[in-house]
């Protein structure tokens, strides 16, 4: 997959988990705090659904 140049060292993703072992990046940031936040306001609006912070080491 190729991304731009500036998602490529933003490490922090949070994503939201689908059945099937589907999954769809919310958001990419620099900062594990910005990510940590993002992570709490989706959890808070959309309590139905799974999301989780991961860190992109490649």
């Amino acid at each position: 997959m190729i991304m731009p140049y500036r998602e490529r060292f933003a490490p922090w993703i949070v994503v939201q988990l689908l059945p099937k072992m589907q999954r769809v990046v919310r958001g990419r940031y620099w900062k594990r705090s910005d990510a940590e936040g993002h992570l709490t306001v989706l959890k808070r609006q959309l309590p139905h659904y799974k999301f989780v912070m991961l860190f992109d080491a490649s």
